[in-house]
């Protein structure tokens, strides 16, 4: 139920976020982009993290993301096999041609191992904040690149080994 409020939260947030401009205009300024990553060896994962952003001005834009991720552990016996769910929302600022930074908070209902064996499910929020670089790939879309310091990497939940995350994304607007 924590998720589903928190998700209901961040959509009220971008909703109000395009809420003063014409129907026009806001597919104008609505762009697409998002993440896939599949890895196998040790721990075989997949992650879908789909999101959608609107440019609230030239330098600013703003959206909404949801995130999927599935690992299969082998390094356990049994094998760990785990589902994770979450969101995030987040604004994104230019600061020169090519470079723009980013604040996000994410939430992430995750599963987990206990040491005796048995499986559990943890909530986490995450703030965080970074640099990234986009590249056009001709028309409305691009490729970025982004460096996120998670403030919140120190707790005792965390379900991240590291408080740096990186990703490589591709964003397309309409």
């Amino acid at each position: 139920m924590r998720c589903f409020r928190h998700i209901l939260a961040i959509a009220a947030l971008a909703l109000l976020s395009v809420s003063g401009a014409g129907a026009g205009e806001v597919t104008d300024r609505m762009w697409f982009g998002g993440g896939i990553g599949v890895g196998f060896g040790d721990v075989d994962f997949v992650t879908l993290e789909p999101n959608v952003g609107f440019s609230a001005t030239d330098k600013l834009s703003v959206g909404l993301g949801l995130i999927y991720r599935y690992s299969d552990d082998q390094r356990f016996d049994p094998d760990l096999t785990t589902h994770d769910f979450g969101s995030n929302l987040f604004a994104r600022y230019t600061i020169a041609p090519s470079f723009f930074g980013q604040v996000e908070y994410e939430y992430l209902d995750y599963e987990f191992r206990f040491f005796d064996g048995s499986e559990g499910r943890d909530q986490f929020d995450s703030l965080r904040a970074g640099l990234g670089f986009s590249q056009s790939l001709g028309g409305r879309s691009s490729l970025y690149t982004l460096a996120l310091y998670n403030f919140n990497h120190d707790d005792a939940n965390s379900p991240y080994d590291d408080p740096w995350i990186y990703r490589v994304g591709v964003a397309v607007g309409f």
